[in-house]
């Protein structure tokens, strides 16, 4: 994996919560309590002191200062600012970080609104924190690629079906494999001039990292969409995609992170579809009218009416 993804060094510019949630995981377990109080209440911490932190976390001062440095910030001062910055920026509180979360006593208007919330709030981060050098190395490997696999199951298996609709669309030889032994299969026969994908949002999805790992030591150029830095999965990526998708108990793996995958889908495709506008437009005007002749035509009587 290359050094700019694998190290949280690009500091506050990125979104410090953004940074904090992505490598919670990995966090020593004092380090943990400390980023679980800064998500929890952000505009609280940046107002506080480092005893005051600490104490609250039931830990010591020197335990929040490794914590700062191993999200890539110097010390406690700069986590201060760069919470501060975020909660005037993004007008972050306690109260706008908690109503994410669904409680179980919340109605349908509730649940409806906490939704709509995180679901806009994972495509606007992912979008905002998306590395744009790494997105055009990808599009560009995708432009040249001899043939294109994707891996992901679960949630995840419907965006990479999802990818290789759009890249077959214009002419990319894309092929999904949310099945665990097709998917290996399909890379141990890719070599160099393939591309292959791995999605997981928690990029520790076994079957992902094995079929990645696969199509790696073949000599493909791998690439991982995952939401943590951090993980396994990212180890056997050449070029690393992060989403920025907040998972809650009652929506977990299933829907923001999904909204953000195909958030970079998205991203991906339009990118890679703009490299070669005219090929685009004659691919997509032809698929367009192939669909289109599946359609059940309506006659004059069938009409409706006003």
């Amino acid at each position: 994996m290359a050094e700019q993804q694998a190290r949280p060094d690009q500091g506050p510019d990125i979104g410090i919560l953004v940074t904090v949630r992505s490598l919670l995981p990995n966090l020593a377990p004092v380090e943990r309590r400390v980023a679980q109080a800064v998500l929890d209440d952000p505009q609280g911490v940046a107002w506080r002191s480092i005893s005051e932190l600490a104490r609250t976390c039931g830990t010591s001062a020197t335990s929040v200062v490794r914590f700062c440095r191993a999200i890539g910030l110097r010390g406690y001062p700069d986590l201060r600012l760069a919470l501060a910055g975020a909660v005037a920026r993004d007008g972050v509180t306690a109260a706008t970080t908690a109503s994410q979360d669904i409680a179980p006593d919340d109605d349908a208007a509730a649940i409806t609104k906490k939704i709509a919330y995180a679901d806009a709030r994972a495509v606007t981060d992912t979008a905002n924190h998306l590395d744009i050098p790494t997105l055009i190395q990808v599009t560009e490997a995708l432009a040249k690629a001899t043939r294109i696999d994707i891996y992901g199951v679960g949630a995840s298996g419907f965006v990479a079906l999802d990818l290789q609709m759009k890249l077959q669309r214009i002419g990319r030889p894309a092929f999904a494999w949310p099945d665990p032994h097709m998917a290996i299969s399909s890379a141990a026969l890719r070599g160099g001039g393939d591309v292959a994908m791995g999605l997981s949002h928690t990029g520790t999805t076994v079957d992902t990292i094995d079929a990645l790992r696969e199509a790696h030591g073949h000599g493909a150029l791998t690439v991982a969409v995952t939401n943590f830095p951090w993980s396994p999965l990212t180890e056997v990526a050449d070029l690393v995609l992060l989403t920025a998708a907040r998972e809650t108990a009652f929506r977990s793996g299933a829907m923001t992170s999904r909204i953000a995958q195909l958030t970079v889908v998205d991203c991906l495709f339009v990118t890679l579809a703009q490299q070669d506008l005219p090929g685009t437009r004659v691919a997509l005007q032809r698929t367009f009218a192939a669909a289109q002749a599946k359609r059940v035509r309506r006659s004059r009587r069938q009409q409706p009416t006003d």
